[in-house]
């Protein structure tokens, strides 16, 4: 008896078991469809849910909490009556509906301009002349005369940058000879006054020029400036021949 049933268990195969799987499920398979509802799914109503809202721009206490409610403008301030409405500007037309006026041509003015042009302007013709003259040239020697005609005085140094206001004369001196220039030096103030005059060089033959030179540059009067200036004053004298008496003819 052993042996009859281990035989009998060992005589379910792979192939056997698969084969009831398969039945067990297809039996569970229709008694799903057998018994199960055929009515449609209704969805049971939802009721106090608490549910999200968004905020429109309408809300006052949301529009306080923008920063640029006071700084940009804004269509509820006291000007959006005004940059909202735009005026309407109408586009100005450019057809031209005017006919072309022409500007009258006179025909007499015709050429006038060209006959005024001729009229006033001179234009020399060619001429044939083929062996010009030679043009003679010379040189242009300038005629001085060989003394001075009068004494004169001449300023030198940074005096000489300074205006004279009162200029003067220096006389000629009677003397039979030439006699050499005065050079004097003269300290002028800012006001133009000379408070110091130095005799740098001598005439060297009359002590009456050097004294004369002396005296005018004590009387010249300068333009103000800023600062006393130094200069030097030259006198060029010239001198007039002194008459002779003959002492024998007076005798006789």
């Amino acid at each position: 008896m052993m042996n009859v049933a281990q035989a009998e268990s060992q005589s379910w195969s792979r192939q056997r078991w698969l084969a009831l799987i398969a039945l067990v499920f297809a039996a569970h398979i229709g008694l799903i469809f057998l018994f199960g509802e055929k009515g449609e799914i209704v969805p049971r109503p939802v009721k106090n849910v608490p549910t999200l809202k968004l905020a429109n721009d309408s809300d006052e206490l949301l529009a306080l909490n923008d920063p640029t409610l006071f700084a940009l403008p804004h269509e509820r301030d006291f000007a959006s009556a005004v940059w909202l409405k735009m005026p309407d500007v109408k586009q100005p037309s450019f057809r031209w509906t005017e006919p072309p006026r022409w500007l009258p041509l006179p025909e007499e003015n015709l050429g006038a301009t060209f006959q005024q042009f001729m009229r006033t302007n001179y234009f020399a013709g060619p001429l044939l002349d083929f062996k010009p003259q030679p043009k003679l040239s010379e040189p242009v020697l300038p005629v001085e005369p060989a003394f001075a005609q009068n004494s004169t005085m001449r300023v030198a140094g940074e005096l000489a940058q300074r205006r004279l206001l009162n200029g003067i004369n220096p006389p000629s001196l009677p003397y039979n000879d030439v006699i050499a220039p005065s050079r004097v030096q003269a300290l002028v103030d800012a006001a133009g006054n000379v408070v110091s005059v130095v005799l740098l060089e001598s005439s060297g033959f009359d002590a009456a020029a050097d004294s004369r030179a002396l005296e005018i540059a004590r009387a010249l009067r300068f333009a103000p400036a800023k600062n006393p200036t130094v200069g030097q004053i030259i006198f060029n004298w010239r001198t007039i021949p002194m008459t002779t008496t003959n002492d024998n003819s007076n005798a006789h």
